[in-house]
């Protein structure tokens, strides 16, 4: 089946205009219920968001849909991502839905559905709730004796601040430890300074006062200068800044310099190797991982697994292979023995723990690698076009020949914006950004003759 509505990650798009509208909203979560409404049990969905204005808007056209499905709703309010997924498990749910568009701006918002097993749900099921939305009648209105009912849960950030301390050993603290924390005024602006705070550290709190329109303004893990300044001018020892669900990080070690996701990986997959619980002694990563983490892997015997771009991906390989982490360069990390989606804190935690046991700053467990030289481009296109075109091809393979076996090339389109993604790696500057040059221009021709 088809799917127009959902993209790689869920609905997305800028609020009050389609698809993010209320009336979308109502008929997903009428099909969603309808189909998730399995046996004889009291079905219940936990519904979350994050801090955007519209977040209400949508938040309550679910209920309203669900509930006229006859399921019950349990109503979390902010909550980061991962948080949703968690809590879809522990409360026995059949489903979860996050409202979020992640690191977007506030003026945009989205739709992630979880299945009762707290995973992303299938394309097929996407596909399945997408199409009865646009054919449902009212035979998928539940009878008036069934409709649902909806309630707010008061303690589910206390229920998923407990489940991320347990991932943290016992016999250690963060006692002593000085945390920048940037929640990006997103969905962990209440979770994240209380979580660090109740392990010991002393917490520097930013971006904690969201207004339904300053998410990820500024702020956050794609504007990393705020949590870099706090730390300098507090004297932190490393800063940790969150996207707007609190789904990925990007960390600052005590000189101010990024710890992006890659070094994370390195890092946490290094010591899970050390205390021999590296499953399957692999690592699954996208294709957009920096070349410096697999020669570092492969150096230790750790063999990576590239998918394409999108946690979704990762998480997939990892249930097929049976491997326990896996996650982006963007900071989305995927602890699979703790949870079942990428989670910002939670991956922090890890880092910290390592920190605290070593007995080493941020600065020298964070380098684990020299990076191979790497450089993103997004070409804005004036029209939708495919790069598998004989034309794009073979410049493409014409570039790849030059690069050779110490560079990559990778282009892809975004699933969310107009744009072209150019990758480029290569230990030669000159040739990196000669290869971005060439590639990028003859996309932007490509685009404009159509």
């Amino acid at each position: 089946m088809k799917r127009e509505l959902f993209g790689t990650d869920g609905i997305r798009g800028t609020a009050n205009t389609h698809p993010m509208t209320a009336e979308v909203a109502l008929a997903l979560g009428r099909a969603a219920g309808q189909i998730f409404r399995r046996g004889d049990h009291a079905h219940r969905v936990v519904i979350g968001k994050d801090t955007r204005l519209s977040g209400y808007m949508i938040e309550n056209a679910l209920t309203a849909g669900f509930t006229s499905a006859g399921m019950n709703v349990i109503l979390v309010g902010p909550m980061p991502t991962p948080a949703v997924a968690f809590l879809a498990r522990s409360l026995r749910a059949d489903l979860g839905v996050m409202v979020s568009a992640s690191h977007n701006p506030y003026a945009d918002n989205g739709i992630k559905l979880f299945g009762p097993d707290g995973f992303k749900l299938s394309d097929a099921i996407e596909a399945e709730i997408e199409a009865l939305m646009t054919s449902m009648d009212a035979n998928g209105h539940a009878a008036p004796d069934s409709i649902g009912r909806a309630t707010r849960y008061e303690d589910a950030s206390g229920r998923y601040i407990e489940s991320l301390k347990s991932s943290f050993p016992r016999k250690i603290s963060l006692s002593g430890i000085r945390i920048a924390v940037d929640c990006a005024h997103g969905a962990a602006y209440h979770i994240a300074p209380d979580l660090f705070y109740e392990l010991g550290a002393e917490v520097i709190r930013i971006g904690t006062a969201p207004d339904g329109r300053n998410i990820n303004e500024n702020c956050g893990s794609t504007h990393p200068d705020a949590v870099r300044k706090a730390v300098i001018e507090n004297g932190a020892d490393l800063g940790v800044a969150l996207d707007g669900d609190a789904d990925r990080l990007v960390l600052v070690d005590e000189t101010g310099a990024d710890v992006d996701g890659d070094q994370v990986l390195a890092l946490i997959a290094s010591a899970m190797q050390d205390r021999r619980i590296l499953r399957g002694n692999a690592v699954v990563a996208t294709l957009m991982s920096n070349l410096g983490l697999e020669t570092y892997l492969e150096g230790r015997g750790i063999e990576l697994l590239r998918t394409a771009v999108g946690d979704r991906y990762v998480v997939e390989k990892m249930r097929e292979r049976d491997i326990n982490i896996g996650g982006e360069q963007s900071g989305h990390i995927i602890l699979s023995d703790f949870s079942t989606t990428g989670d910002g804190l939670l991956a922090a935690l890890q880092v910290l723990a390592t920190m605290v046991a070593s007995g080493r700053r941020l600065s020298e467990v964070g380098r684990c690698f020299q990076r191979v030289p790497q450089q993103l481009r997004n070409v804005r296109i004036e029209q939708r076009i495919s790069v598998d075109t004989p034309e794009i091809q073979h410049m493409l393979d014409t570039e790849r020949s030059r690069l050779g076996r110490k560079g990559r090339l990778i282009v892809r389109p975004s699933g969310t914006e107009p744009v072209i993604r150019v990758m480029v790696e290569a230990e030669d500057q000159g040739l990196l950004c000669d290869v971005i040059d060439t590639v990028s221009d003859a996309i932007d021709r490509h685009s404009r003759m159509g």
